[in-house]
């Protein structure tokens, strides 16, 4: 049997994260490529979880000469349904018809399905199993040999003679009585992938468009309910948003709902019922009456039995709002599900999310931000359009996926968004990108820093006017500390938030989701983890959000939109003390208002946890608590665990020692 050729990596960049969530790497082999990179570290010192082939390749890819018959044809559904329920079967029939160049003898076809949210791999080994595919052609002569390359990528090579211009394959997906499973999560694009290596040197280019079909979200499961966090006395007044989404999470569930709705606090001018009403998507909103100074959370009872209990919402007048968003948000743009329109749509109207940032990876996926500028203008076009001051607040950015020194995301809150692409010499390493962005309003924040699949090299120190808060939780684990429960995946010991932080960094605490599947500030409904970031801003604004960013006026949780209020000697969280303030005994005030039951509360600092103190077995939990002084190098900072799992970090409070810029 022939040799196959080298295949190189123009649409397969994706497989590398095939069995994990998006951007992650399959755990199988893993101990041999820790051999290997350890023996690549030896020769050229890079960080110890960089993966340094992930950038060679990417390099390599963009160097590679493309013949002209590269990426040529066109490929259609010829038979199969155009819209599926998520996670259902079906079959789909493919014609390829090659191009003016045709594809020569060696060259060949590739066919790939998205590798993450469960796909059938097409494979031909096993007509029996999922995915099994057939390949025929139309041109007399020519031989098709079909292989896997790998997981969900299928090689179709050209034997015994040129297949023709106009002449077609035929690719049957699914045409086992085990059919193909299609996605998990609902999608209003979701595309086949096509690729045509026409001379047979491994370079192959993408066809375009590549077909598509639509995935909807199955019957409706679970009701979701959001109220504001902080709403003001004198407020006009105040609305709930409520969702039906099936067991995934996926939205738009047309459904006749019909809804009481009832509270433990008195509530003047509450209805105890609405509808019932048609909704066409399954989700809508109550305008309802601001209530007396407190704390409240509704239930909702739909008339086919779903219920849903609100976050808790306070009353109360106060400087700040607290916004809750998700920073950190993958579309089909790069390796993930949903289009940018659906991904700023779920996180306003299915999420009730304040501030959503769609960041999609610049040279990671099948088609890439870097080199496709009007996929970049897409990208910047819908977070303005989306752009609601005092409702919604979107934001441009990106995810800078740097294989050596760890990912950041790069948020932008002016007019100047340029994209420094992480493989970009000029741009490709921390202090080259700190550099470039200086000026223009933006920000950068480390993600999934503790461990898989990269993590974060602290040896460059992050730039406190450009980078003040770190991600430390997400769809991938905790990278708060060793200590912490669901901690991220291959973690790197010595590496975790805490311990940037007694590197004397002066990082404020979020979350956000890292999310691909299409659902925006809801990753751990489909995850063991979620991530949020609450955000205590002076207004619904993109500069609000910016300033409280930059004075690190933020706080983490899991996916609860669990409602805190602390401070330290009347010192909100993320301030750098004095040395007055830090020499005298300090007081902690702390409430917190969960979305479950309060199990405890554990105090912070250098030296690990310092002090738990146990829940009261209810929801809401106040503890005033005096505390010795602190010195000037360390931090303190409040870790909230609640029965179901749900869990809080508050921004540190820090020494005098952490000076922006001190060492």
């Amino acid at each position: 049997m022939a040799l196959k050729p080298k295949v190189f990596p123009v649409t397969i960049l994706l497989l590398a994260g095939a069995g994990g969530w998006a951007c992650g790497h399959k755990e199988e082999g893993k101990e041999a490529l820790a051999g290997e990179q350890e023996q690549v570290q030896e020769e050229v010192a890079y960080p110890p979880t960089a993966i340094p082939e992930n950038l060679e390749a990417m390099r390599a890819d963009l160097a590679a000469p493309r013949h002209p018959s590269d990426g040529q044809g066109r490929v259609e559904i010829e038979q199969g349904p155009d819209k599926i329920v998520a996670g259902n079967r079906g079959s789909w029939t493919f014609l390829f018809k090659a191009g003016p160049l045709g594809i020569q003898k060696g060259g060949s076809l590739f066919f790939m399905v998205s590798p993450y949210w469960g796909w059938s791999p097409p494979q031909t080994q096993s007509a029996h199993l999922p995915g099994f595919t057939e390949v025929e052609t139309s041109q007399a002569g020519v031989e098709l040999e079909p292989w896997t390359v790998d997981g969900p990528l299928l090689g179709i090579r050209i034997l015994g003679g040129d297949l023709e211009p106009g002449q077609t394959i035929r690719i049957r997906y699914g045409s086992g009585p085990g059919l193909a499973q299609a996605d998990r999560f609902a999608e209003a694009d979701s595309r086949f992938w096509f690729s045509v290596d026409g001379d047979g040197d491994g370079v192959r280019g993408l066809l375009k468009p590549c077909p598509s079909i639509q995935i909807l979200a199955g019957p409706a499961a679970r009701l979701l309910a959001f109220l504001p966090s902080t709403v003001p006395t004198g407020a006009d007044s105040i609305r709930l948003r409520f969702a039906f989404v099936d067991a995934r999470g996926n939205a738009g569930i047309p459904i006749e709902a019909s809804l009481s709705l009832s509270v433990e606090s008195a509530w003047p001018g509450l209805p105890s019922q609405w509808g019932p009403k048609d909704l066409p998507l399954g989700r809508g909103w109550i305008d309802l009456p601001v209530p007396p100074p407190g704390v409240y959370r509704l239930q909702l009872r739909d008339r086919t039995g779903l219920e849903a209990e609100s976050n808790p919402m306070l009353v109360e007048d106060g400087r700040y709002a607290l916004l809750w968003g998700d920073l950190q948000i993958h579309s089909s743009v790069s390796d993930g599900t949903a289009t940018p329109t659906q991904i700023y749509d779920y996180a306003q109207n299915v999420a009730a999310l304040d501030v959503a940032a769609l960041t999609d990876h610049d040279h990671w996926g099948v088609e890439f931000l870097d080199q496709h500028p009007d996929l970049w203008q897409g990208t910047l076009s819908r977070a303005d359009e989306f752009y609601r001051p005092g409702e919604f607040i979107s934001l441009p950015g990106y995810e800078w996926t740097n294989w050596i020194y760890g990912h950041r995301h790069v948020l932008f809150f002016g007019e100047q968004r340029p994209l420094l692409s992480s493989i970009d010499p000029a741009f490709d390493t921390p202090e080259e990108l700190w550099a470039g962005l200086r000026g223009k309003q933006a920000l950068t924040i480390a993600h999934h820093s503790a461990g898989g699949p990269v993590a974060i090299d602290w040896t460059f120190r992050p730039d406190p006017e450009i980078e003040p808060v770190s991600e430390i939780v997400s769809v991938h684990g905790s990278s708060e500390a060793e200590d912490c429960p669901k901690r991220i995946y291959r973690p790197l010991r010595g590496n975790f938030y805490r311990d940037a932080l007694k590197l004397g960094l002066p990082l404020g605490a979020i979350g956000s989701t890292d999310g691909h599947d299409g659902h925006p500030g809801m990753g751990h409904l489909a995850a063991p983890s979620g991530g949020l970031a609450a955000i205590l801003a002076e207004s619904r604004t993109r500069e609000g959000v910016y300033e409280a960013l930059r004075a690190r006026r933020v706080y983490a949780t899991n996916g609860a939109r669990i409602l805190m209020k602390c401070s330290l000697d009347g010192k909100r969280m993320g301030r750098i003390l004095s040395p007055e303030e830090e020499a005298r005994e300090l007081t902690l005030v702390c409430w917190v208002s969960g979305t479950d039951v309060v199990d405890s509360l554990e105090i912070i600092d250098s030296g690990g946890v310092q002090m738990r103190i146990e829940g009261n077995g209810q929801k809401d939990f106040f503890l005033k608590l005096d505390l010795p002084p602190m010195p000037s190098e360390d931090f303190r900072y409040l870790r909230i665990r609640q029965k179901n799992g749900g869990m809080a970090w508050t921004s540190p409070w820090f020494g005098s020692g952490y000076r922006p810029g001190s060492p």
